[in-house]
């Protein structure tokens, strides 16, 4: 059972301490009051019994469960600017049989609301959480303008950052005791919880509270992670073109000649690639014939469109902007970039479209151009990124009128950040910070291709800037056929008014997609083999660093289902390769 936990709108990450065991009580939480926290209030302290319904819902997540244990629930209000008046809607779930961990775990998109069902699925319950500062579902960004600059950077790190200082504080004055360790999970935007909470977090406080971090398929470049996505959609879009292919073409004409091609490749025909950067896909061979059924085939127009689709994003220039797709995620892409309508905010808020950067109200993504990358990365919305000192806006910028707003100028770097690959401040001694990283290759709304991107200028910064090897503090799992970070969409509610067709109550590919990770199924065991918090507490707490974790694919994602198969997670570079034996078996695999 682990710890406290901080939950944000940020890509999940967790905190450890070691094993200690502090009590609280139904006495403990009704008298429950705050001491001397600046700009933070209590609202309601609410005690739950062993094994109560908890039946807590917000516009972002819920849960209704009757099988946890003996916690009180601590409603917080933190400020966040008090000058403009923001604030941040936090909790803290402090069990009774507390061992001194506290977890902090992130949610995803533009979402506004304490993810409970994480704090109840993988806190079970000791967590922390906030809404980051507003009030939404995931998809939902409209909060962020015109002109809420101030709430870009309360979503971009600041609420979560100062959520957890509030709910250490709080956390020791409830129990009157020291966290010793604190851990930190999450997924997709909680990108900003590496840099911006954890590091930050790390470099500031004594050796003893370290914040270790568990991210999967982080969005930690947004001001490139946005143009991408519109380059993604303009490459299909609009429906009528030439270059459009429906959700039918991708599941039943691009999907099987990919596996046709690939699917062998690592030695087994199962409808997984397992490392699809080894696919050369030839989309020539699906060619229209003469006379041939147009949505059997392809057009040149469409194979142009998928050569772009598949590949890096490189501007003009030859500047780096994104990864692309890899082959073997075809049945979720049109749900991702490529559909009709494409999987995207109307007001994102990222920095990376020009409503979210200069809160251009008349603004489309048909306006796009590579002024518009410059621009996010010189603006730096939400203080995700870090920008280079700049004393005067590129000319490339001045067709952005907003470039005069106060907060829509270029900023120098403040402290580490999202993109910033020296993470020696937070993973030498003393502080020896530990980093998990997990990414699948099938992933729909991020680009595997940005994690493979992030962890190798941190291999190259690491061995330019000092003795460590990478793998003493930083260790990537790729996972096969798993799409964007989640198996299961269901708490959020937003996604399937802005996908093509309907989603799937459980979407998480085909593959091993249940290891302990946020928003999945449960995990085959809670143990370091299968769990990836519990692999990540082990490494930090015993000195044993994982080298595979296996991940179960249960029938329709769901445990009541049963196991479909096993499969093992292999730690970069290395890949899986089938041996022989019963392909449903983890151990019939081997990471080469």
């Amino acid at each position: 059972m682990f710890g406290t936990a901080v939950l944000g709108l940020l890509a999940t990450s967790v905190v450890v301490c070691a094993a200690t065991t502090a009590r609280g009580s139904l006495a403990t939480c009704q008298n429950f009051a705050l001491r001397d926290i600046s700009g933070v209030s209590l609202t309601a302290a609410t005690y739950f019994p062993t094994n109560a319904r908890v039946d807590i819902s917000n516009v972002f997540s819920s849960l209704n469960a009757s099988d946890l244990p003996a916690f009180c629930r601590v409603e917080l209000v933190v400020v966040t600017n008090a000058t403009a008046g923001s604030f941040a809607n936090t909790e803290v779930w402090l069990p009774d049989a507390w061992n001194g961990r506290m977890v902090t775990i992130g949610n995803g998109g533009f979402g506004g609301g304490v993810t409970v069902s994480d704090l109840g699925g993988i806190a079970v319950p000791q967590g922390v959480s906030t809404n980051t500062g507003h009030n939404s579902s995931a998809v939902d960004g409209s909060w962020a303008g015109p002109h809420n600059d101030n709430a870009i950077v309360d979503w971009g790190w600041r609420a979560v950052h100062l959520s957890v200082l509030a709910g250490k504080a709080v956390t020791e004055q409830y129990y009157r005791q020291p966290i010793r360790r604190s851990y930190y999970i999450g997924c997709s935007t909680g990108k900003e919880s590496l840099s911006n909470s954890s590091v930050h977090d790390a470099c500031q406080k004594p050796s003893n509270m370290h914040q270790e971090v568990d991210r999967g398929s982080p969005a930690n470049w947004m001001t490139h992670l946005q143009p991408w996505s519109i380059h993604m959609n303009l490459n299909v879009l609009p429906p009528t073109s030439p270059h459009f292919m429906t959700r039918d073409m991708w599941a039943d004409v691009i999907g099987p000649e990919v596996m046709r091609q690939c699917d062998a490749l690592d030695g087994l025909k199962d409808g997984i690639i397992n490392d699809p950067r080894a696919c050369s896909f030839r989309p020539e061979t699906l060619t229209c014939r003469p006379g041939q059924n147009a949505s059997t085939c392809l057009t040149a127009d469409q194979i142009s469109a998928l050569h772009r689709i598949y590949a890096d994003y490189y501007e003009a220039d030859q500047t780096y902007v994104f990864g692309g797709y890899y082959p073997g995620g075809e049945d979720a892409f049109p749900g991702g970039l490529v559909g009709s309508p494409p999987l995207r905010s109307p007001r994102t808020g990222s920095g990376g479209d020009a409503e979210g950067g200069c809160s251009d109200t008349q603004w489309t993504m048909e306006d796009y151009n590579a002024t518009d990358i410059v621009l996010g990365d010189a603006i730096d919305p939400g203080q995700s990124n870090v920008s280079p000192p700049s004393p005067s806006p590129s000319p490339l910028l001045t067709r952005h009128p907003d470039m005069t707003h106060p907060d829509m100028t270029p900023r120098a770097p403040h402290h580490p950040q999202a993109i910033d690959p020296d993470l020696l401040a937070y993973v030498a001694p003393p502080r020896n910070g530990k980093v998990l990283h997990y990414v699948g290759w099938a992933d729909q709304l991020i680009s595997p291709g940005n994690s493979l991107h992030y962890y190798e200028t941190v291999h190259e910064s690491t061995l330019a800037n000092s003795a460590l090897e990478i793998d003493d503090f930083y260790r990537l799992f790729l996972v096969p056929g798993m799409n964007h970070w989640l198996s299961s969409m269901q708490h959020l509610p937003m996604v399937s008014m802005l996908m093509s067709s309907p989603v799937d109550a459980h979407q998480g590919g085909q593959a091993a997609n249940a290891f302990g990770g946020v928003s999945q199924p449960r995990p085959l065991s809670s143990d370091a083999q299968h769990n990836v918090l519990a692999a990540m507490v082990r490494w930090v707490e015993n000195g044993i660093a994982p080298s595979t974790i296996t991940g179960v694919k249960y029938a329709n994602d769901n445990p009541a289902a049963g196991v479909e198969f096993t499969r093992p997670l292999c730690k970069y570079p290395s890949t899986v390769r089938y041996k022989g034996g019963n392909p449903n078996r983890a151990s019939s695999f081997d990471c080469e």
